[in-house]
């Protein structure tokens, strides 16, 4: 199964991007694992919120085909643990999708399609983190679940 993780607008602080790559490198060693970067959808003064979740999610959906598990990243979704993310990840491993795809949404959230879409909802954390940094920590995430999955001693409960 291939793992995708897309996000919105391009990763511009340079720390962030080495991190990223770095566990992005990592996670290779373990599942196919790709990274889709679609374009900001700029708002000014003639698109209102909506108009832009609403246009982020049409590019987001486009990137969905028949088969595929959607999961997006969002404040009101399930939280797990790091063993309780694995199990996850596994049990949709074992169902024979072809593709898990995970989405971190604009700066304003999904759209009402991309919300029923989805087949799942998660949330990293209740805090609120800038949607970079959130690429960071999901992909530190997703390679500590591989190692868990593996049974390999960079996770510690």
């Amino acid at each position: 199964m291939k793992t995708v993780l897309i996000a919105i607008g391009k990763t511009d602080e340079e720390y962030l991007e080495y991190g990223i790559k770095k566990y992005t490198d990592r996670i290779g060693r373990y599942i196919p694992f790709e990274i889709k970067i679609i374009p900001d959808v700029r708002r000014g003064k003639s698109i209102s919120e909506q108009q832009q979740k609403n246009q982020e999610g049409q590019l987001i959906l486009k990137e969905i085909a028949g088969g595929d598990v959607l999961v997006i990243m969002d404040e009101a979704g399930k939280e797990y643990t790091s063993r309780g993310f694995s199990e996850f990840y596994q049990q949709i491993a074992n169902s024979g999708a072809k593709r898990l795809i995970f989405v971190i949404g604009g700066p304003y959230g999904f759209s009402e399609d991309v919300y029923k879409k989805a087949n799942y909802k998660i949330s990293l954390s209740k805090m609120t983190y800038s949607h970079q940094m959130v690429r960071l920590i999901f992909t530190e995430q997703l390679y500590r679940a591989q190692t868990i999955i593996k049974g390999e001693p960079y996770h510690h409960d």
